[in-house]
C-alpha cells in the first residue's frame, strides 16, 4: 500500500524502514528540511537508553527495552558503531538514596538485570572522580553513533524503492474516496499518512485532521559543555544523577560520546522558539502559541522555580559549572566550553502536566506520533513496530 511519513527523524525514518523494506509498502517520506534528522534525532547526546525509569507497562518502558535490542542488531547487521560501556546513577544526598533504591526496583521490574550497587572501591575503579554516597551500576546502557544509524535507514529506504523528498513541507492534505492527496504530490493516493513531526507535530495533527489539540509540544532547550582534552580523563563512561521522578527530564550529566569526546549537560531551558537553539532564537507566533495554553501557564505556576533555575544554567556558566560538581567536584570552569545543543518536543497536557510517556493516536486515515522526545530514538525501530501493529491494517 502507499504510506506517506511526514517527518525525517529517526523515528520516520525507523518507520519508513520497516515498512517498506521489511513490509513491501511504497513509502514517501516528506522532510521540510535539507537534511533528514536535522532536529532532535541529529542533536542528542547519542546514548542508548535500556528501560531504568520508566513506569512499569508503560509504552516508554516496554518500547525502550525492545528498541534498544532491536537497536544494537541493526547496528551489527549494517556496521555501525556503538558501545554497551554501562551508566552509573548516583545519589549525592539522603534523599537521593531513597530514590535510587526506587530506582534499581524499576529497573528490575522492566526487566533489567546486572544491576548492581556498586562499593566506594568498585566505583573508584570505574569513576575515580565521581563523589557519590551511593551508586548504581547499569550494564547494559551505552553510546551510538545516532547520525551513522539515520543514514543507514535512509539509504535503506531508498534502495528497497521508497523516496525521501528533502526541503518539502507539506501544507495541506485532502481526502477523496478514502484516499488522502498531499498538496503539490497529488500524482499519488496515500492509504495512510503518518506524522512525525516532533517539535512540530501538535501542529500537524491541527492542521491535518481539523481537531483541537489535547495537548501542546513546548520545547525545552538542552544545552551542553564540552570539556576539553586534558579533563576527559575525569569522565570514563556515563555518569548521571538519580534525577527528579516529577520531571522526564535526567538531570546534567556526563556522557563518553562514540567518537571520544566527552560532554557535559543537558539543561532543560524553555525556549523561546520551538526550534530554538539559542536564547536569542525568538519566534512571537510560537510564544503566543504557548501563552494562550493553559497547560503551559500551569505548568509555569507550579514550576516556577524550577524554571528560573535552568534559565539560570544557561544565562550563567557558573550556574551549569555547579551543577556538573555536585557528580564530579574536581572539574573547573577552564575544563569546560560551550558546546551542542538540542530542542526536547516535550508534550504538555492541558493541567500543566508534563506527558511522562510516548502518545500515538490514529484520526481516520492519519496516524499522529504527538509525543516522542527521550528515549524516542533507542526506541525508534521498536514504536515502528508498535504502530504498524496496532494502526495500520
Amino acid at each position: 500500500m502507499n504510506i506517506a511519513i511526514i517527518g525525517g527523524g529517526i523515528v520516520g525514518l525507523a518507520l519508513g524502514y520497516k515498512l517498506q523494506c521489511e513490509n513491501n509498502n511504497n513509502i514517501d517520506i516528506f522532510e521540510k528540511e535539507k537534511r533528514i534528522g536535522y532536529h532532535q534525532s541529529g542533536r542528542n547526546s547519542g546514548v542508548l537508553h535500556c528501560g531504568l525509569g520508566y513506569k512499569p507497562g508503560s509504552l516508554k518502558a516496554k518500547l525502550t527495552i525492545s528498541g534498544i535490542k532491536q537497536m544494537i542488531d541493526y547496528c551489527k547487521n549494517h556496521q555501525i558503531e556503538y558501545d554497551i560501556c554501562g551508566k552509573i546513577i548516583v545519589a549525592t544526598s539522603n534523599n537521593d538514596i531513597s530514590l535510587i533504591d526506587n530506582l534499581a526496583k524499576t529497573g528490575k521490574k522492566n526487566g533489567l538485570t546486572g544491576l548492581k550497587f556498586l562499593t566506594q572501591h568498585e566505583l573508584k575503579e570505574r569513576e575515580p572522580f565521581v563523589k557519590s554516597l551511593k551508586t548504581l551500576l547499569v550494564p547494559d546502557e551505552g553510546i551510538i553513533d545516532y547520525r551513522g544509524v539515520i543514514n543507514s535507514m535512509s539509504n535503506n529506504i531508498i534502495e528497497s524503492g521508497g523516496n525521501i523528498f528533502l526541503s518539502s513541507r507539506i501544507k495541506m492534505l485532502k481526502k477523496i474516496n478514502n484516499t488522502i492527496y498531499l498538496d503539490n504530490y497529488s500524482h499519488k493516493g496515500y492509504k495512510y499518512v503518518i506524522n512525525c513531526t516532533g517539535l512540530q507535530s501538535d501542529l500537524t495533527y491541527k492542521k491535518f485532521s481539523k481537531e483541537k489539540r489535547k495537548m501542546k509540544i513546548v520545547p525545552f532547550r538542552g544545552e551542553y559543555y564540552k570539556l576539553s582534552k586534558d579533563a576527559e580523563k575525569l569522565v570514563n563512561h556515563l555518569i548521571y544523577p538519580v534525577g527528579n521522578p516529577k520531571f522526564p527530564f535526567l538531570g546534567v550529566h556526563f556522557t563518553r560520546m562514540i567518537n571520544g569526546d566527552r560532554e557535559v549537560g543537558p539543561n532543560a531551558v524553555l525556549a523561546f522558539k520551538r526550534e530554538g537553539y539559542k536564547n536569542s532564537d525568538i519566534s512571537i507566533s510560537d510564544i503566543i502559541d504557548y501563552l494562550s495554553y493553559p497547560g503551559f501557564l500551569n505548568f509555569i505556576r507550579k514550576n516556577f522555580l524550577f524554571c528560573i533555575n535552568e534559565l539560570s544554567t544557561s544565562l550563567f556558566k557558573s550556574s551549569f559549572l555547579k551543577k556538573s560538581q555536585v557528580l564530579i567536584p574536581e572539574i573547573r570552569a577552564k575544563d569546560i566550553s560551550k558546546g551542542s545543543a538540542g530542542v526536547r518536543a516535550q508534550g504538555i497536557d492541558a493541567k500543566g502536566n508534563l506527558m511522562m510517556d510516548f502518545d500515538v493516536i490514529k484520526s481516520n486515515n492519519q496516524i499522529h506520533v504527538l509525543n516522542s522526545p527521550s528515549p524516542a530514538a533507542t526506541s525508534s525501530l521498536a514504536i515502528a513496530d508498535y504502530i504498524i501493529k496496532n494502526y495500520i491494517n
